[in-house]
């Protein structure tokens, strides 16, 4: 048995994780329910000109990817004019040939650029993106109206680009992104994939991203259309040029200049064909940009690791603990333990359960939150450790 004073802290614990998602799903914005989904919306008019684009796609190691993805690029239905440039930063395993190869096939509207060696401060990603738009602007056609920055991994379908476009004319939108629709089909993706998404909605609420009276501003990397006078207006990309979590600080910049912003998730246009066959991929992902996302501050790391014990591991095991209690007669302790732990992760659940739907999981996988939660504790402080130890980032 345990002694009243830890009985009670416990208790206060399971009752603090309790409110904390109560207030979650209570929260005004509602980032748990996915909201908005592209496909979902009214398509908007079609504008009465359509403008000049260049599609952006910076490339490090993607041969395997390319032939699913750029013929798909190339197969855009978009009424305007338009072209596309791959920037190969770099790559060891063939990329820049696989995308020439699909560029002789695909016609003349993909460039290949061989990326230069990257400078001193600058992200891997970014400085791609900056050659792939120093050719834009050398082209002959002259300076792109819109970028569309996407990765190398993304599939679109047909109309991905038009609809974009088509909404941020009549929109007046600066920047309006996609957040692709992951690959969740090995075990490692249905348990954190799900979760990566949630997560991304609690911290970029895309109510208050795409409310211009709020500050809030993010963008998904993976598929960014940008307009050209607006991007120039934020600094370029020589404002961000060494930031790891690069659509996120474009989306903030270009809201801070007055822009207005658009942020919606896709559920089949656009869609990432990256795998991740096992948890070690999906950590290798994640610690990537954790620590830069607490602003490298180690009381914002205490912070978070206390608020994810106590929002996952927690409510399942007080719920596990009231049950040993019922088991050994002990009902005010089982009341104690296992009504607020119970309680907690109900409302996990519930809060969860929209996401693991949008992956076609059902409703019960939402109980394993728990375990994705306290997996991505785990890479929060992997990310802060290798930061400490200078093996931080990446491309």
């Amino acid at each position: 048995m345990l002694p009243d004073a830890a009985l009670a802290a416990l208790a206060a614990a399971g009752g603090l994780a309790a409110l904390a998602w109560a207030a979650i799903l209570l929260r005004p914005a509602r980032p748990w329910d996915l909201r908005p989904v592209a496909e979902d919306c009214e398509p908007p008019p079609e504008p009465p000109r359509w403008p000049t684009v260049w599609v952006l796609v910076p490339a490090r190691n993607e041969a395997a990817c390319l032939p699913r993805t750029l013929p798909a690029v190339l197969a855009q239905d978009y009424p305007g004019p338009w072209r596309a440039v791959l920037v190969d930063d770099r790559s060891t395993d063939g990329t820049g040939e696989v995308a020439r190869r699909l560029a002789a096939a695909g016609g003349a509207r993909l460039a290949v650029v061989d990326g230069a060696p990257l400078p001193e401060g600058w992200a891997g990603k970014v400085w791609a993106l900056a050659q792939g738009l120093e050719a834009a602007a050398r082209a002959p056609e002259g300076r792109p109206e819109y970028l569309l920055l996407t990765d190398a991994d993304i599939r679109h379908a047909p109309g991905s680009l038009r609809r974009l476009v088509a909404e941020s004319e009549a929109g007046r939108l600066a920047l309006n992104s996609r957040m692709a629709r992951l690959r969740c089909e090995t075990g490692a993706e249905r348990l954190l994939i799900p979760p990566f998404l949630f997560f991304f909605n609690l911290l970029y609420p895309m109510r208050l991203v795409n409310d211009p009276r709020r500050r809030t501003a993010a963008s998904a990397g993976g598929c960014v259309l940008v307009h050209g006078d607006a991007l120039e207006r934020a600094g370029g990309l020589a404002a961000i040029h060494g930031e790891v979590i690069d659509d996120v600080n474009l989306a903030r910049r270009i809201k801070q200049s007055g822009a207005t912003i658009r942020l919606a998730v896709s559920r089949a246009d656009v869609v990432s064909l990256r795998e991740y066959g096992s948890v070690g991929a999906v950590w290798r992902m994640v610690r990537r940009t954790a620590f830069d996302e607490l602003r490298y501050s180690w009381a914002l790391l205490v912070a978070t690791v206390l608020a994810l014990l106590l929002l996952f591991p927690l409510p399942p095991l007080l719920a596990a603990g009231g049950v040993a209690a019922a088991t050994l007669g002990d009902w005010p302790a089982a009341a104690a333990l296992g009504a607020p732990g119970l309680a907690a992760w109900l409302a996990q659940a519930a809060a969860f359960s929209r996401s693991t739907l949008y992956f076609g999981l059902g409703r019960r996988w939402a109980l394993t939150l728990p375990l994705g939660g306290t997996l991505y504790g785990g890479m929060t402080l992997d990310s802060a450790l290798r930061h400490a130890l200078g093996r931080g980032g990446g491309w």
